[in-house]
This record gives structure tokens, C-alpha cells and sequence, in this order.
């Protein structure tokens, strides 16, 4: 997980420091997704799963309730709307803490990030026949939402992509009844190596109980089928998710696979037989990755190891899409752009064929066939 300043205000006075307003300006700046690629038109809908046997360790509740957006093939969208990258309760928060506070890259005025909408039919019905299914876990503090683009295109191609917020880690996560919930994990997690391992098994419990769970989403999924792919933290999560007996392939976007203090993850101790990518950038590359991923390799298997060139670490979420928008509009830098996702020309194009290949290859994860 990359280290980065997290807030030091309570869940509360977070909520407290976001003004709720009608609406932005309407000279701000209006971000576009890239189009999907596949033939199928997608569809979406959120889905809420609550765990009744596990705490959530943030709020201290009884129950661990999650957040999902679900992307599917639709087989028609007459009638229904395209529906938004961001709710507007989550663009409140997301424009007063992830822009300039989470992500100093990001422009803190100038920008209506409530008015992205997605390539995405909200409620539109699924097309016939079992489909293969992905599901996606975010980077550390990040919400679900910005790995909209990637979810959108996969699911063009046939996929149903299910996006996996874990609340009270993430900026703000908003559950499909319109309840709102914003970070509330201590800034420590990132130095204290307790921390960070409740954070990281509550990840790993998070992705498990949705796996174990994918039948009540009540969508045409194919359970011999499923692979998962994540960022950063999330590229963790999903690689650890292979240990679970559902799961045949795995994408690790730029993921440690060792807690704080070293230790590395199972799937790095023994060795996998199942298909892994492990996806890095230039510019995000240290010797941890090169200790955990090596260590991972030096099992063999069906492991491979990529980078991509004039990159930096969200390259592989929206902002890739977002980043050159923004710089020319004369919201953001050169050097803002290339600390966020790299100077790399056609990022989005870039990551999405990565992934997409990768799932679609019959010789490797064998998830999909057409």
C-alpha cells in the first residue's frame, strides 16, 4: 500500500469540514470516462452484503456491512440511465477530502466531480447466460469508484465486474439505501505494523465474504469462473484472494505482499499454481516490491511480472483518464500528473488492454472463452 499522509480529524469532524452545497459551478470543469471497448452495453446496480459474524474493527458495530457496484452485460438500456461515477453524497466528500487532501495532486476548486457519468445503465437488465465474474478491491483509503473505467470495460467484454468498497478504510463509501460513510481509520495504520495487519486481514475477511457470498448478489455469475484484481492495497487483497477455492486468476496492481514489519504474505512463502500478474509502474518501483514479488517468482508457477514505463501508481485507476484533463484544463501540473499516474501517453487505453488480456487469454487463466 503506498504510504501517504492520512487525516488526522476524526470521522466527525471530516463530516463536519464538508459543507453540503447545491451543486458546483456550472463553469467547473466536467471529467469524462473513456468509452468501453467490448460489444455488450453495460449495466449497473449496487448490492449491500453484511457479514453477522464478524465486528467491523472501525466503528466498533456487530456487524461488518459492505458496499458494491455491480457491471454486467446488459441485454438492453432502453429506458434506463446512465448513472454517475460518484453519488452525490460521495462527490461532497470526495471534492473536500480525496481531492487536495488524500491526493494533493488533484485540484482542490475548478472540478464538478458530480457530474462524471458512467458508460453504465443503472438497473438495466442482464444479458442471458452465466458469465464469467471479476471482483475488484481499491487501494488503500481509496473508494470503489475510481476504478469505474477498468469495471466498465471488462464488462463490455463479458465480464460482471464486482467493485468492493471496505468501509471506514475507504474516503467515503456510500451504501445503496444512500447512508453515507467516511473515513474513519487512524493515521498511525500506515507506521504501526498492528495496525496495518487488522487493516489488511479485514481486506482479506472483506474479499472472502463476498466470495462466499457471490450467489445472493442474485446475477447471472458462472462460480467456476471467478478472478479477482485489485490496487495497491487492493493488489494484495486480490492476490491473497487466490487462496480461496472459487478463485482462478488474480491481477495485483501494484501490491506489497508483506506486512509492516516484514513478514510476508502466504501466497509469497509457498507459491501459487494459479495464474498471477503482478502489474508495477516505473516510477512506484522500491526494493520492497522487488523483495515480496521475487520472493512470490522465486516459486515458479504460472506468476508473470510486468511495468509500464513513464508511470506512477494510480495509473491504474481513473486517474489515468482524469490526470491529462486536468493538466489541460490548467488544473494540474506537469509535475502534479507525473507524481499521480506518469506522463505515459494513452494510460487508460493502456491499463484497461493489460487487464482485459489477461482475462480473456484461454492459455493462462482460462476465466473465459468466446
Amino acid at each position: 500500500m503506498r504510504r501517504r499522509t492520512f487525516l488526522t480529524t476524526t470521522a466527525g469532524a471530516v463530516a463536519a469540514a464538508i459543507p453540503l452545497q447545491a451543486s458546483a459551478a456550472t463553469t467547473d470543469l466536467k471529467l469524462r470516462l473513456p468509452a468501453p471497448t467490448g460489444p455488450w452495453r453495460v449495466g449497473t446496480t449496487t448490492r449491500a452484503l453484511t457479514d453477522t459474524d464478524r465486528k467491523d474493527p472501525w466503528n466498533g458495530a456487530a456487524t461488518r456491512e459492505l458496499a458494491l457496484t455491480v457491471f454486467y452485460p446488459a441485454s438492453g438500456v432502453r429506458g434506463h440511465c446512465r448513472g454517475p461515477q460518484l453519488a452525490p453524497a460521495g462527490a461532497e466528500v470526495f471534492k473536500g477530502l480525496d481531492a487536495g487532501l488524500l491526493h494533493p495532486e488533484l485540484p482542490t476548486s475548478g472540478v464538478n466531480w458530480a457530474a462524471t457519468l458512467t458508460h453504465s445503465y443503472v438497473d438495466a437488465p442482464a444479458a442471458p447466460g452465466r458469465r464469467p465474474t471479476l471482483l475488484y478491491s481499491p487501494g488503500g483509503a481509496d473508494p470503489r469508484t475510481i476504478g469505474t473505467s477498468v469495471a466498465e470495460d471488462l464488462a463490455s467484454h463479458g465480464f460482471i465486474v464486482v467493485t468492493v468498497d471496505h468501509p471506514g478504510e475507504a474516503s467515503e463509501v456510500v451504501f445503496p439505501d444512500g447512508r453515507l460513510r467516511v473515513i474513519e481509520i487512524a493515521p498511525d495504520v500506515q507506521t504501526d505494523p498492528v495496525q496495518s495487519r487488522i487493516m489488511m486481514d479485514t481486506r482479506f475477511a472483506d474479499l472472502r465474504f463476498v466470495l462466499d457470498h457471490l450467489s445472493d448478489l442474485h446475477l447471472p455469475i458462472d462460480l467456476r469462473r471467478v478472478g479477482c484484481y485489485g490496487h495497491s492495497a487492493g493488489g494484495a487483497t486480490a492476490a491473497v484472494a487466490l487462496e480461496h477455492p472459487l478463485v482462478r486468476a488474480a491481477i495485483n496492481l501494484e501490491g506489497y505482499l508483506d506486512t509492516l514489519d516484514g513478514e510476508l504474505y502466504p501466497i509469497a512463502q509457498h507459491g501459487t499454481e494459479k495464474p498471477l500478474l503482478l502489474a508495477g509502474t516505473d516510477g512506484f518501483r522500491d526494493a520492497r516490491f522487488d523483495r515480496t514479488w521475487s520472493a512470490l517468482m522465486a516459486h515458479g508457477g504460472p506468476v508473470r511480472r510486468v511495468q509500464l514505463s513513464r508511470a506512477n501508481h494510480w495509473i491504474w485507476t481513473d486517474y489515468a483518464a482524469f490526470a491529462p484533463q486536468l493538466q489541460h484544463a490548467g488544473l494540474m501540473t506537469t509535475a502534479a500528473r507525473t507524481k499521480l499516474v506518469g506522463t505515459a501517453p494513452h494510460a487508460s487505453h493502456t491499463v484497461r488492454r493489460l487487464i482485459r488480456e489477461f482475462f480473456l487469454n484461454p492459455k493462462a487463466p482460462k476465466l473465459y472463452s468466446k
